[in-house]
């Protein structure tokens, strides 16, 4: 497979490395020499300084017979009109990075692949809806309904009050069936639990279990329950513009922001959110703003370093929930020590969102869980798959990877090692991100 990127930003330089990783021949360009530095040299990838509107810069890295083209600039004429360009010029698809939501409408979409833009992102977007489902169970740093709900993932930072702390996992504890760990987060290491391993204070804990369940682990991860109500966020970003107009009616909703036209540009779209000219960043300005009634706080400036400090500083002021947009991949695991609350990272989840329509027919879908540098992917098992061949525990998954739990004529099941997957069953696995394409040969024919 042959694909090219245009675009070295954030979102396009994540995503060439991520599949710089894989058995895919990558070429990236940017105008910006800069932008592209030593990749090639550190990556297995291609690099190319360029226009990606220029037809000779197009013909010159090799548009033509390419099996996709990516353009994510910052620019949506420019990613649009490339993707157009490209398809003229022979590349079999094409997707571009956008900002208008008009254009993702399900109307439009055959409009845009009858031009040759065969799709659409618009990361805001996607992490917009992150936001949204953080909030739906806010004692969760993140979770997410896998197969149309039929399991969730839940994500809990572990306290000293837990009765999950310092339980082995061959101790019988976990026997109950109601959830399965599938993997700690403890610092910057992903564990994949053993036997031997036990859950230790200010883990990072990723559980599968079904919705009537999640009670339970609630419980025994001792978190609170708090209803979400009054949002505060910082920073009048697109991805404050599109989380606000997803809310329920009965939110309350304030956003802060320090530039005065962008705040009259804001109270023109959003009618019903009170836009307040201010510093969210400053204590003193928080605390004016009614911070300490608030019950969650959403920094999503374009500096990730405010974020972070404004999501402590709420924090101090008695703020359950908070979410910080960090963009500095290298800034995460700070943040998480840091205890700032729930992590977004909008790169990683459209890349995670391009990169599941490269992998095989059999991958229903893939997430990316940016704390914990691993993915949850949805297989499909098919009649004469290794998968079918015999009991879960006898499988000889590669390390990095555990099934967290099938879908069978639509209804959740947590495995054992007991359990024997059959034809036609959602496979749920979590896997550290370099295993994707070792775990496909289990579910081919």
């Amino acid at each position: 497979m042959r694909i090219i990127i245009a675009g070295a930003g954030q979102v396009g330089t994540h995503l060439a490395k991520l599949l710089s990783r894989e058995n895919i021949d990558i070429s990236l360009m940017d105008e910006n020499p800069e932008r592209l530095g030593d990749l090639a040299a550190n990556y297995d990838m291609i690099t190319k300084v360029g226009n990606p509107t220029s037809i000779r810069d197009l013909e010159d890295i090799g548009v033509n017979g390419c099996d996709l083209f990516i353009s994510v600039t910052p620019q949506e004429s420019a990613n649009m009109t490339a993707c157009l360009i490209a398809n003229q010029l022979g590349a079999k698809k094409t997707l571009a990075r956008i900002d208008n939501y008009e254009y993702m409408l399900p109307e439009n979409k055959k409009f845009f692949e009858g031009m040759g833009l065969h799709h659409l992102i618009y990361p805001e977007v996607l992490a917009a809806n992150e936001i949204l489902e953080s909030l739906k169970n806010s004692w969760m740093r993140y979770h997410l309904s896998l197969c149309n709900g039929a399991l969730e993932l839940c994500v809990v930072k572990i306290r000293e009050n837990a009765p999950i702390l310092n339980q082995t996992f061959n101790s019988g504890f976990f026997d109950h069936g109601k959830y399965r760990v599938v993997a700690i987060k403890r610092g910057i290491d992903t564990i994949i639990p053993s036997g031997t391993d036990q859950i230790e204070a200010g883990d990072m804990v990723y559980a599968i279990c079904l919705e009537e369940d999640m009670e339970f682990f609630r419980e025994q991860t001792g978190k609170v329950k708090s209803e979400i109500r009054n949002v505060i966020f910082y920073g009048g970003t697109r991805i404050a513009q599109k989380a606000a107009q997803s809310f329920p009616e009965d939110f309350n909703v304030k956003i802060l922001e320090t530039d005065r036209e962008q705040c009259e540009r804001l109270s023109e779209k959003l009618g019903d959110v009170l836009i307040i000219n201010t510093d969210g960043s400053n204590m003193e300005n928080l605390k004016e703003e009614g911070i300490e009634d608030a019950d969650a706080f959403i920094a999503v400036t374009d500096s990730s370093e405010a974020n972070i400090f404004a999501c402590l500083a709420a924090k101090r002021f008695g703020v359950r929930k908070t979410i910080a947009d960090v963009e500095n991949l290298d800034y995460i695991p700070m943040a998480e020590g840091l205890d700032v609350g729930t992590v977004l990272n909008k790169k990683t989840i459209a890349a995670s969102y391009i990169y599941q329509m490269l992998l095989n027919a059999t991958v229903l879908n893939v997430h990316n869980l940016t704390n914990a540098d691993a993915e949850i992917v949805e297989f499909m098992a098919t009649k004469d798959s290794k998968a079918t061949s015999c009991k879960v525990r006898d499988l000889a998954f590669p390390d990095g990877a555990t099934i967290g739990g099938i879908v069978r004529a639509g209804e959740g099941i947590l495995v054992n090692g007991e359990t024997e997957i059959l034809p036609n069953d959602q496979v749920v696995v979590l896997c550290k991100s370099d295993v994707i394409r070792k775990l496909e040969k289990f579910f081919k024919e």
